[in-house]
């Protein structure tokens, strides 16, 4: 009786619960949730570790509870290595010098002696190595689970169960592996009564909080939160704030963009428990303080439609090389990204179940195409071209060039205009508004060669393409075609080459982000904002601002006004009478597009790209669409025309969500 009231105090950290991530209206995307985690103490247990564990596997099967078991052995007899490599992985260097590298087991194998000699070791090459039973009848003697003259029972299922139990355990003990080890997590309320009612000492059962998923959408934007790495553990200590090895952060995604506003500030509680680990009395020396809240610029409403729109619409395209796609949607007039998809994605809260099925899709679910993706923009750069050409003085919108199907300024068997290759004839005399609706590649190699590369490309930069956008996501830089990079890649830059750059071809390749702001800074009228998804973070309650994100002026381009709406008319153009027109033309709200393809070595169909703004007059949105083997982007109206429409008929009906402790007016 005097060792059952007996206390052991402690002074224990507790993680501060992690701020909500809400999307700009406010609607929660990410928030927590609290579960019950049992954890095990080897050193409650005094010498009844054997019983007590076998007790608490039998519960856990009865009430179907999984337990945390990385032993790399079978679980039933004939026992077996589970892994190809139990003890050591072999790698190669670059100067063909092999080097044996220990696993995990490999690791504990040595400190505990369960092997002769350290296989790593260069002169201990040919060492005999113990069979998965021999193996695990030494783990069962260290371990006190069989005494020194018996011999592994031939129906030792529960014994192979406890000692996984205990190598996951001694994994830590040993310092081999700090990764705090749960027995269980998520248990239910069932569970935890019985293992109270059994009074087992040395389980733990205590309550934690979990990232909940309340949307299954934005997977790519959102991240997921995780025990960090020791590669994370080395960045996180040197910022010296407060962070414990087994801490979780954000491991991507907004989690990680945001770690610092969500994490909040961990508390240190005193703790008096008796000998079966039982908490009879605790004292806060500090309380944890919760993390803020995020609100990022994303509309899930939108993001959802932009998701299933894909989803659903992309097996239907005629091409039957479609393979993956991104779709992205900027706020004009701040940079704030309202929608950013991918195609296809996962589901964040099957993370883990998943994790090696999405691995080996060889369409890379979990690879964000819409800040990462590479991909030749194709005839939607010809905005940019005449946008030089027209700024230049090189033409005016009403000058006109006639398309006479092969341009032969360099050589007779030059560059043909789509038309020509096609049907064998020709757009005739096209002005700039007239050659961006009907995408005549004639009168962009005129206006190409006569500008040259270098203001072909002064221009490109400052509509920030071949440049990252400032999105707080990872995300590519892209490559502006030009005699540098061509030369970087041993090759030879030509006169000529400006032709094929000019309508978004030759070595250019740009992310789905980079061409949506590129069209958001165009119908704008010239200022080049910073992407991002940020909007504002709040207090752990809500009654306060704490910072709000304000737009970010990366370069203001002088456009004359027109020049700029002879751009514009041909993008409003396409949708009227040109090759979308079906798609747009009884819109209640006017929209400009520009549709692109370009084609993908060693595929018979080409990528689709399609960018759009809206409304005509006011814009509020540029969209950007890749489908990777889409074919021709014309083929993408109807995906398009849906998604706007919804954007602009869901305007009316969307509500700012009130949040706790804000002032309702």
């Amino acid at each position: 009786m005097a060792q059952s009231t007996r206390k052991i105090a402690s002074v224990e950290t507790v993680e501060a619960a992690r701020g909500e991530i809400l999307d700009r209206y406010g609607r929660v995307l990410v928030s927590n949730r609290t579960i019950y985690q049992v954890s095990l103490d080897l050193g409650l247990m005094d010498d009844n570790h054997a019983e007590i564990l076998s007790r608490l596997i039998e519960i856990s099967e009865e009430e179907g509870i999984d337990w945390k078991d990385s032993l790399p052995i079978s679980n039933t007899a004939p026992y077996v290595f589970t892994s190809s490599t139990p003890f050591y992985t072999t790698s190669t260097d670059d100067d063909g010098v092999t080097t044996r590298n220990l696993t995990r087991l490999g690791k504990l194998s040595v400190k505990m002696n369960w092997l002769e000699e350290n296989p790593s070791k260069k002169e201990f090459y040919d060492i005999a190595l113990p069979s998965a039973e021999e193996l695990l009848y030494k783990m069962c003697l260290s371990f006190d689970l069989l005494e020194d003259d018996k011999p592994l029972p031939k129906n030792s299922h529960s014994l192979r169960q406890i000692t996984g139990v205990m190598y996951d355990l001694y994994l830590r003990k040993k310092d081999i592996y700090w990764e705090p080890y749960f027995f269980a997590e998520d248990v239910h309320i069932n569970f935890i009564t019985r293992v109270k009612e059994e009074g087992l000492r040395g389980v733990i059962v205590e309550p934690s909080t979990v990232r909940q998923y309340n949307t299954e959408y934005a997977a790519h934007v959102l991240g997921r939160v995780a025990l960090m790495d020791s590669r994370e553990w080395e960045h996180y200590k040197s910022l010296d704030s407060g962070y414990e090895m087994d801490d979780s952060v954000g491991k991507d995604g907004a989690e990680k963009a945001f770690e610092s506003y969500l994490r909040g500030t961990s508390g240190l509680r005193t703790v008096d428990r008796n000998t079966a680990g039982k908490i009879v009395s605790e004292t806060w020396i500090t309380p944890p303080e919760p993390g803020e809240n995020v609100t990022l610029t994303l509309d899930i409403d939108l993001q959802k439609k932009v998701e299933d729109t894909l989803r659903d619409y992309l097996p239907q395209l005629d091409s039957e090389e479609v393979k993956g796609a991104a779709c992205v949607i900027l706020d004009v007039n701040s940079g704030g990204a309202l929608a950013l998809a991918s195609y296809p994605t996962f589901q964040l809260d099957r993370f883990s179940a998943d994790y090696t099925e999405n691995l080996e899709n060889p369409l890379n679910p979990m690879f964000n195409r819409a800040t990462m993706g590479l991909y030749a923009p194709g005839s939607t750069f010809k905005m940019v071209s005449a946008i030089a050409a027209l700024e230049e003085g090189i033409v005016t919108p009403e000058t006109e060039i006639k398309d006479l199907g092969v341009y032969k300024y360099y050589t007779n068997k030059g560059p043909m205009c789509w038309i020509y290759r096609q049907y064998g004839g020709s757009h005739g005399n096209q002005n700039v508004s007239e050659a961006i609706k009907n995408s005549c590649n004639y009168y962009f190699y005129e206006i190409g060669r006569l500008l040259g590369i270098e203001a072909i490309e002064q221009y490109a930069a400052m509509f920030g393409l071949g440049q990252t956008t400032g999105i707080e996501l990872p995300e590519s830089s892209g490559v502006m075609a030009g005699p540098a990079f061509t030369e970087s890649m041993g090759g030879t830059w030509y006169d000529g080459s400006t032709l094929s750059v000019v309508i978004g071809q030759e070595s250019s390749q740009f992310t789905p982000i980079q061409i949506a702001n590129y069209i958001a800074t165009l119908v704008n009228g010239g200022t080049h904002y910073s992407t991002h998804i940020l909007k504002e973070v709040r207090s752990n309650d809500f009654s306060e601002i704490v910072y709000t994100q304000p737009p970010t002026v990366v370069d203001v381009i002088e456009i004359e006004t027109q020049n700029l709406e002879a751009v514009k008319v041909g993008m409003l153009e396409l949708t009227q009478t040109g090759s979308v027109s079906s798609y747009f033309r009884n819109f209640d709200v006017k929209v400009g597009a520009k549709t692109g393809s370009s084609q993908v070595t060693g595929s018979n169909e080409s990528n689709a790209v399609f960018v759009a703004f809206a409304p005509y007059d006011n814009p509020e949105i540029a969209l950007a669409l890749v489908v990777e083997g889409g074919g021709g982007g014309s083929d993408l109206g109807l995906l398009v025309s849906e998604i706007i429409e919804y954007y602009f008929s869901a305007e009316e009906n969307r509500e700012q969500i009130n949040l706790e402790g804000t002032l309702i007016q």
